[in-house]
């Protein structure tokens, strides 16, 4: 043994924990997004309490004040107030539970529901494979929009059609990516030697399957919180989501659009917390990506 493989077999193996937090720290965090998610989350789970004002109190006297910069402004109402004298940051802030909400539930439910049928399309393959995924070419070939206008219809427009509309929509998404990684993974030599051991498919998919597919499903769920942030805004600016009196970004901009021309910052407000949460929830599931895949990371 030469004195430089001596030296390198006396270094400490490092687990997966180890090596993921040595990737992390190899990489410059993303401050600016992950600050900006951060005050998205703490006016979340504040709302009303962290609020200047009652989101929903009306003050006609002082509709349409605009915000503190501009002339007329006033730093009671920073972000200026909507036709009915409420104030804009208020309702930005209470609005940020509703979207904070909705991701939460498509990364949730959306992303087991479409992970886990991913993987037993990919596993088992076949005719369940087949069967699965003429499934989900089906539900990819409806209009998210009309099935939340159907579903609607039928129970109601509210918080729980949009978090039904989102899980029905994007659990396809995860479906498809999953059951592609599974069709490779389950060729390695690992899964054929738990099989010779007499492990079941349940050890096999939770034990040997599933961890192998943790950054996939960690990249997709950032990714997507940006989309089901904008399809939630969306939906309730078609007023097929939220409705009053709660209070939601997409609200925001359907009761703004007709005061536009004298009231700009009754829409663009809203529209900047949605545009902002959606870029940094983008920007950080792309720097995860680039840490996370082996094709990409440096260490």
């Amino acid at each position: 043994m030469t004195a430089d493989a001596g030296a390198l077999s006396t270094l400490p193996a490092r687990g997966p924990l180890a090596l993921l937090m040595a990737r992390l720290r190899g990489r410059g965090l993303p401050w600016l997004s992950l600050l900006m998610l951060a005050i998205v989350i703490v006016a979340a789970i504040g709302g009303e309490a962290l609020a200047p004002h009652d989101p929903n109190g009306l003050d006609l006297g002082a509709a349409f004040r605009p915000p503190a910069w501009a002339e007329k402004g006033s730093w009671a109402y920073p972000l200026g107030t909507d036709n009915l004298g409420r104030d804009i940051l208020s309702r930005i802030i209470a609005g940020a539970r509703v979207s904070v909400v909705s991701a939460l539930y498509a990364i949730v439910f959306a992303g087991s529901i479409g992970g886990m049928i991913g993987m037993i399309s990919g596993y088992f393959g076949g005719i369940v494979d087949a069967v699965i995924m003429r499934l989900v070419d089906i539900q990819l070939s409806i209009p998210a929009l009309a099935l939340a206008l159907v579903i609607a219809a039928v129970f109601g427009a509210d918080f729980g059609t949009v978090i039904v509309v989102i899980i029905v929509t994007y659990w396809t998404w995860y479906a498809r990516i999953v059951r592609g990684e599974i069709l490779s993974l389950k060729e390695r030599e690992y899964v054929a030697l738990a099989k010779v051991a007499g492990c079941g498919t349940g050890t096999i998919f939770f034990r040997h399957l599933l961890p192998n597919i943790m950054n996939t499903l960690l990249v997709l769920s950032t990714l997507q919180v940006g989309q089901v942030i904008i399809f939630e805004a969306s939906l309730s600016f078609l007023g097929l989501g939220i409705q009053a009196p709660d209070v939601s970004w997409g609200l925001m901009l359907s009761d703004a659009r007709n005061y536009l021309t004298n009231a700009w910052w009754a829409i663009t407000m809203p529209g900047i917390a949605i545009m902002l949460t959606c870029l940094s929830a983008n920007m950080v599931g792309d720097w995860l990506r680039d840490t996370l895949d082996p094709k990409r990371r440096q260490l």
